[in-house]
């Protein structure tokens, strides 16, 4: 009789041999369930971001819809890093709509027209909420896979230099 656990992927199933047939270093639970905690917010991230780009209105709004754009790029070619590093720690990423509303950090964003002010609010207030999902799971994922918080550290530097250069849109100078 065997005592062997069975692997589980991040939503807690039995890996079947076909998925778990790879070989190499594999994703503890707790590894694979920060790199998901992470990818949700970033798949929340851009399809937020680009749900304000649709609707954003008002002065500056070309400069706020471009930014946009740069800012759901970032969001969805890290998305697709952190995806693509579970599955080579041979765990199963979840970007389904389902997963990612379920389990998002993120608000809700607001229906309709949106003022440009008040879309550099949300959204940077969105960058921030993901860089602290990544800032929170940071030392952990260091401790299980140096390699991983490097993509974690990539990270949080575009999305606070994105954070940052949004939210100057709305500032005056000092003094």
């Amino acid at each position: 009789m065997s005592t062997t656990k069975p692997q589980l992927d991040v939503r807690g199933e039995v890996l079947t041999a076909r998925q778990h047939g790879e070989h190499g270093v594999v994703a503890s639970e707790r590894l694979a369930h920060h790199l998901q905690a992470v990818l949700v917010d970033l798949v929340e991230l851009a399809n937020q971001g680009k749900q304000a780009h649709w609707n954003v209105v008002g002065p500056s709004f070309r400069d706020t819809h471009l930014h946009l754009d740069a800012i759901v790029e970032a969001a969805r070619e890290h998305a697709d890093v952190f995806a693509e590093r579970l599955r080579a720690l041979h765990a199963l990423p979840d970007g389904r709509s389902t997963t990612v509303v379920a389990s998002t950090t993120l608000p809700q964003y607001p229906d309709g027209e949106v003022s440009s002010a008040k879309t550099v609010d949300l959204v940077t207030t969105r960058i921030d909420a993901t860089v602290a999902t990544l800032r929170t799971v940071h030392d952990e994922v260091d401790e299980d896979d140096p390699t991983s918080a490097d993509l974690v550290h990539a990270a949080i530097a575009d999305l606070e230099k994105l954070s940052w250069m949004l939210a100057a849109e709305l500032r005056t100078p000092q003094g």
